[in-house]
C-alpha cells in the first residue's frame, strides 16, 4: 500500500488518478475537495499498486472537518508500506514542513515534486532538490508532472521494488475500494466545486439519499448540504441553471465510470453549522 500525502493542492489526487489510470479520486483547485481516504488499485501481471488518496493536511483551520481531515491522514501514514510525500516543483514552505513532520521517522519515503511542467526554469531545480535532500533521508527525489503519462510509468517502476511480496489483495478488475454509492457522492461534490468556484466555502457536502440499481440503470437521489441560505442561492443559480449545469456534469461522469445510464435526481438543503459537530460529521460518512 502506498501514502499519496501531501499539503492541499499539491496535485495528489491528480497523481493518484494517474497512476490508478482512472478517476478514482475527485479534484479542483479549492483546497480541502479529497475529504476521505479513498483507494485506488493498478494490477498489472506481476505486482498489484494500491494507492491510498489522503486529504491535504489542514493547518490553517481548526474546526471538526478539519480535524477529521487530518486524522485520516495521520492514521494512514502508519499502516502503508510507502509514502509519497508531494510537494509542488521549486516550491517548499511551511505547511509542506508540517506534513513532511508527520511522516514518522524511517517510514520508506519518496519525494514527488510535482507539476514539474509550471516551472520555466529546469536549472533552478537541482539546487532545490540539493536543499530538500537535506530535509530528511528521502529515498529518492522525483520531479515529474502528474500529466506526463512517461513520467507516470517511470514513478510506477520506481515504487515497485518498495511492494512486499505476496498475493494480490484486490481483483484484477477493482480500480477502488469504495463503493458506487461514495463514488456518486465525490463526482457530485467535485461538479459543486468546480461550478462555485471561490463563492462557496468548503462548508458544502453530498448525501446519496438513494441509489438504486436495475440492470445497467442507475437511479441515484442525492442532496447537496449547505450551512447557509446564501450558499443554497449559489449553488441553484439563476433560475435553477447552476444545479441543471452541475447536475448535468455529474450523471455524464457517473456514466462513464459506471459504464451505463444514470438518472440523477438533485436537491440542496441548509443544514447550518453541519462542518463543526462531530456526531453530525460521523453520521455524514467522516471519521
Amino acid at each position: 500500500m502506498v501514502a499519496i500525502v501531501g499539503r492541499p493542492n499539491v496535485g495528489k489526487s491528480t497523481l493518484m488518478n494517474a497512476l490508478v489510470g482512472q478517476k478514482v479520486s475527485i479534484t479542483s483547485r479549492k483546497a480541502q475537495t479529497t475529504r476521505h481516504r479513498i483507494t485506488g488499485i493498478n494490477t498489472f501481471e506481476d505486482a498489484q499498486y494500491i494507492f491510498v488518496d489522503t486529504p491535504g493536511f489542514q493547518t490553517r483551520h481548526s474546526g471538526a472537518l478539519n480535524r477529521s481531515l487530518n486524522r485520516a491522514v495521520t492514521s494512514t501514514l502508519t499502516s502503508v508500506d510507502l509514502i509519497l510525500f508531494v510537494i509542488e516543483a521549486g516550491r517548499f514552505g511551511p505547511d509542506d514542513q508540517k506534513v513532511l513532520d508527520l511522516i514518522p521517522p524511517g517510514s520508506p519515503t519518496l519525494l514527488i515534486a510535482n507539476k514539474l511542467d509550471r516551472v520555466n526554469d529546469k536549472e533552478s531545480l537541482f539546487p532545490f532538490m540539493q536543499q530538500m535532500s537535506a530535509l530528511r533521508e528521502f529515498r529518492e527525489i522525483v520531479p515529474l508532472s502528474a500529466k506526463n503519462v512517461d513520467d507516470i510509468k517511470r514513478l510506477l517502476q520506481i515504487i515497485k521494488p518498495y511492494l512486499p511480496e505476496g498475493e494480490p489483495i484486490y481483483g484484477e478488475d477493482d480500480l477502488t475500494d469504495r463503493s458506487e454509492r461514495f463514488l456518486a457522492a465525490e463526482i457530485l461534490r467535485e461538479k459543486v466545486f468546480r461550478w462555485t468556484g471561490d463563492e462557496l466555502p468548503y462548508t458544502s457536502t453530498v448525501l446519496i439519499d438513494k441509489f438504486e440499481t436495475e440492470g445497467r440503470l442507475r437511479r441515484v437521489f442525492a442532496t447537496i448540504l449547505v450551512d447557509r441560505d446564501g450558499h443554497k442561492a449559489i449553488i441553484i443559480g439563476k433560475k435553477g441553471e447552476k444545479l441543471k449545469q452541475i447536475s448535468t456534469e455529474a450523471r455524464l461522469d457517473m456514466e462513464k465510470l459506471f459504464d451505463g445510464p444514470v438518472y440523477l435526481e438533485t436537491f440542496v438543503k441548509v443544514k447550518s453549522g453541519w462542518a463543526d459537530n462531530e456526531a453530525g460529521l460521523r453520521a455524514y460518512g467522516y471519521e
